[in-house]
């Protein structure tokens, strides 16, 4: 209840700055000539609105970052002003997205967290021809062919496919054979793709599904699906849910004394209120991520020490996706959406904010997908989160069991 509670006050807030800057350009959309414009559409109420809050404070924070260090260059260092919409919900995000363009003469959108609400809200910026830079983990966000979808992340096959790899790779490493696995996920555009991912790498390897059990979003009861979980015989446990479904998910299994390693499917295993919410039960709870703040230590810094927590993956890679806009824009030379669109079709940028996205640049393929971005994992230590795999992005070796792996 504390949790709630707590977000429903940092969802006011963030609302309420939210209208302030988006009354502040006008209905007709007039701006000031040294201001280019870029709509945030984000979840800041409703059951993702942590998700979205996070979001939006790593798009401020880059846009901040960037005004401050002299705002777009070519365009004689205009500096970004972002306009707010919420989209609490998939229902609402056309309607809304359309009505962030149309009233603020958009150069690019930044969004929306949640790959449901993304898919609605690229429907109105293709049609629109306005560039959406996006987090969102779908795989259909770039696999539709859409012109002006851009997605900073890897994929959701992706991220399940390296949620089942990069798991076993850390058990066999601990000397414990994993041949029968379970798999738990929301009945989502995120769930349903991140679970296609885990069932094509399960079969990949050999290794027995002997769960596969959709829920629906915004679960109340558990019990039927942990008494399921501990009657199947799985060795290891992959749920894929945002923050209440996992809260509820752990600790039911804790408290039933079930300690079979959990292996999350990032979004509500990785946010500084999933520790608040579980406590000790947080602890050694692993997670695939999209990126870390140990990968980019000056930015996480600035967050914490703007917001009082460690940098989460979404407010990371929006941060990275308003940079790459920025840069798109340098590139152009203007803030034509669509000349901003060919800019961010040829982006290969190494630089600024793309160093927080695991491999380092932010590079699109003709679909719109990063090309160079890799899941990494994460794993709770304390009240922070560090990266232990793969290797080549680890800041520390994994626990298994509450013991390193040597």
């Amino acid at each position: 209840m504390t949790v709630i509670s707590a977000n429903r006050r940092r969802a006011l807030a963030v609302l309420l700055g939210a209208t302030v800057l988006a009354t502040g350009i006008g209905a007709g959309g007039a701006r000031a000539a040294d201001e280019v414009v870029v709509g945030v559409v984000q979840p800041l109420s409703g059951p993702n609105a942590q998700f979205g809050i996070g979001s939006l404070r790593g798009t401020e924070l880059a846009a901040d970052m960037i005004n401050a260090a002299g705002g777009i260059k070519s365009l004689g260092g205009a500096k970004i002003k972002l306009v707010v919409a919420d989209v609490p919900t998939p229902n609402t995000a056309a309607a809304t997205t359309q009505r962030l363009i149309s009233q603020n003469g958009v150069s690019a959108v930044v969004g929306a967290f949640v790959s449901s609400t993304t898919l609605a809200a690229s429907e109105v910026t293709e049609r629109a021809g306005i560039p959406l830079v996006t987090f969102a983990f779908a795989d259909q966000i770039t696999g539709r062919g859409y012109k002006y979808a851009f997605q900073v992340s890897p994929k959701g096959t992706v991220f399940g496919a390296a949620q089942f790899d990069y798991a076993m790779a850390i058990a066999k490493a601990a000397g414990e054979k994993i041949d029968k696995v379970a798999i738990l996920y929301e009945d989502t555009a995120y769930g349903t793709a991140q679970a296609q991912g885990l069932r094509d790498a399960a079969k990949k390897a050999g290794v027995q599904v002997v769960m596969d059990e959709a829920y629906p979003l915004g679960i109340t009861d558990v019990a039927p699906l942990v008494n399921k979980l501990k009657a199947s015989g799985a060795q290891m446990a992959f749920p894929v849910s945002y923050l209440n479904d996992g809260l509820l998910i752990i600790r039911s299994l804790r408290q039933q004394q079930i300690d079979m390693p959990v292996i999350g499917g990032a979004a509500g295993y990785i946010i500084p209120d999933f520790k608040k919410g579980l406590g000790d039960y947080a602890e050694g709870v692993i997670s695939v991520a999209a990126a870390g703040g140990d990968l980019i230590p000056d930015l996480a810094a600035k967050y914490k020490e703007k917001y009082g927590t460690f940098i989460t993956h979404e407010a990371l890679i929006h941060a990275a996706a308003l940079d790459a806009v920025a840069k798109a824009m340098e590139k152009a030379k203007s803030s034509d959406p669509e000349k901003v669109r060919d800019a961010l079709a040829t982006l290969d940028d190494c630089t600024g904010l793309a160093q927080g996205v695991p491999g380092g640049c932010v590079k699109f393929d003709a679909t719109g997908l990063n090309t160079s971005a890799f899941p990494i994992m994460v794993q709770w230590r304390g009240d922070e989160l560090v990266t232990v795999y793969p290797e080549k992005a680890a800041k520390s070796k994994p626990m298994w069991h509450g013991k390193p792996i040597p």
